[in-house]
């Protein structure tokens, strides 16, 4: 009796569960920036968060929080650059290539990095010998940045075994990607120098030029009147700017001091940012939360807001056309 009320309560959890069915993915046809992650370095859940953002997320994980990261999509040329080889690259490859309306080998033709925090270059491990043991997949960084994995392991092994070839930039070098001969102007990436805790390496940040449009990426930044670019005319030269919201504000940081942590608060972008167009406002995109950041729940005041005054926040899996 036992063995049969057991199974008939096995067919009603299946009937009240049924399985869910596989969601089909929307390949991309055009030119595009892909959002493959939003989150800062260390990723939400935080480890040893115990706070109410993260308990939820440690029993239920969100397949969506992923640490911050851009995929380039070229249907034409058939060609992906992925930006920033995060802890999440794994999945975020996976999602590139999948994404992708062709056949492509496994990973990206160009992998960007912006610095020497662990969000941002720690995937590389993936491609080394115990992973993947990748064969020399293009990596783009500044000198210093191009330095400091050629001198510390298990980095340098990746080069030594030729899991990965580096490519030095600089603040004015531009990586044309390889178009058709009548196109006027060609694809091109650009990298430039942002102020930030370069405790390994410098910091930069990237122009992203498509067939029609361009974006600005700029995930890590101490504060931007510390640049010396001025921002607002450089959101104004552009199409899509994805920028720095790591915090949204002060409050999410008790007891820590703000300059040990100097990245713009969302609400001082916004203040800077008023007196734009309403076109140009509408061409940011906050990204780069850490795991405090309201904007990470769409249902949250904070996120509401900044739609509110015009602005837009990065989620996963939005695509922009370039």
């Amino acid at each position: 009796m036992r063995h049969l009320t057991f199974i008939l309560l096995l067919c009603l959890l299946i009937a009240c569960h049924p399985a869910q069915e596989k969601t089909e993915i929307k390949k991309i046809t055009k030119t595009s920036l892909v959002v493959l992650g939003n989150v800062q370095d260390a990723g939400s859940p935080h480890i040893a968060c115990k706070k109410d953002c993260c308990k939820d997320l440690f029993k239920n994980p969100d397949p969506t929080r992923k640490v911050v990261s851009l995929g380039l999509i070229m249907p034409e040329i058939k060609q992906t650059c992925l930006f920033e080889a995060t802890p999440d690259m794994p999945a975020q490859m996976k999602m590139l290539n999948e994404l992708a309306p062709f056949e492509h080998k496994e990973t990206p033709d160009g992998i960007f990095l912006t610095h020497a925090h662990i969000g941002h270059y720690a995937g590389l491990m993936y491609l080394g010998k115990e992973a993947m043991n990748a064969k020399e997949v293009f990596v783009f960084a500044m000198p210093k940045m191009i330095k400091y994995l050629s001198t510390n392991g298990p980095w340098n092994q990746l080069i030594e075994l030729k899991n990965i070839y580096l490519f030095k930039m600089d603040s004015n070098y531009c990586r044309p990607i390889k178009s058709p001969v009548d196109r006027e102007k060609p694809m091109a990436i650009c990298s430039f120098h942002v102020p930030h805790r370069d405790e390994f390496s410098e910091t930069a940040g990237y122009n992203i030029f498509g067939d029609t449009k361009s974006a600005l990426f700029i995930p890590d930044i101490d504060k931007w009147e510390k640049w010396d670019k001025d921002i607002i005319e450089e959101i104004k030269r552009v199409d899509y700017a994805f920028l720095d919201g790591t915090f949204y504000d002060g409050n999410e940081l008790p007891g820590r001091d703000i300059k040990e942590i100097p990245h713009p608060f969302v609400i001082e972008s916004m203040e800077l940012f008023k007196d734009l167009s309403e076109e140009d406002k509408a061409k940011i995109h906050f990204i780069h939360f850490n795991h405090t950041n309201p904007l990470l729940n769409k249902n949250s005041k904070e996120y509401q807001e900044v739609i509110r005054r015009g602005f837009n926040i990065a989620n996963y899996g939005d695509v922009f056309e370039l």
